[in-house]
């Protein structure tokens, strides 16, 4: 009964004062506010390189999933001075080029449709918010911590993507017009979004 009586007060309080939905930091308020954030929708990018590389390059992961996908194709040729990790020498590195069908399935990505240079980025994942997890207040400031994990936004990133689920903790502050989070702050104690997102762990 007593939770009954002290709705309506609460309600005639907050339109006394003009309080907004922005004065309650609620879970579902804190996940809108990283969802929609420009830090949070920031998309993951791959540096992809042709023309040579060294040995380690070429049989990183994400290019053996490059050579799985038949998207790309090379060939012994001696290192050049100027290739990272390597001196120049004996033909330990690749000459790797781009299969037609990788120049398919890149040319999407990039501006106008146009042929991939030599050294380019492509966008290939974004991050999707799972849930909010819990929220620690201490004033005007509150710890949030929250899941989620890189969603494909093409078939590259399908390609190279996990599914790996990441937790992470960012801080919010409440200020006159409500809560916003924090999106860079120095330290651990006081974490931005940016260092939130680096800072981050795979949830348990």
């Amino acid at each position: 009964m007593r939770k009954l009586w002290l709705f309506p007060i609460v309600v005639l309080l907050c339109a006394a004062t003009a309080c907004s939905p922005k004065d309650f930091l609620t879970r579902r308020l804190a996940a809108d506010l990283i969802a929609g954030s420009d830090t949070f929708k920031a998309p993951q990018e791959f540096a992809m390189r042709t023309g040579v590389v060294s040995t380690k390059d070429y049989s990183s992961p994400e290019y053996l999933v490059l050579q799985h996908r038949g998207w790309i194709a090379a060939s012994n040729v001696p290192c050049e001075p100027k290739v990272p990790g390597h001196a120049a020498g004996p033909p330990v590195c690749w000459d790797v080029s781009l299969t037609p069908l990788g120049v398919e399935a890149f040319r999407g990505m990039l501006p106008n449709n146009t042929t991939p240079a030599q050294s380019f980025r492509v966008p290939v994942a974004k991050r999707n918010l799972i849930e909010v997890t819990g929220i620690s207040k201490a004033g005007n400031f509150a710890d949030v911590e929250f899941r989620w994990k890189w969603e494909a936004m093409n078939e590259v990133g399908a390609a190279l993507g996990s599914d790996v689920v990441y937790s992470s903790m960012v801080q919010f502050r409440q200020y006159d017009d409500g809560w916003r989070v924090t999106q860079s702050a120095s330290g651990k104690t006081n974490q931005g979004l940016d260092e939130a997102l680096k800072n981050t762990d795979p949830a348990q």
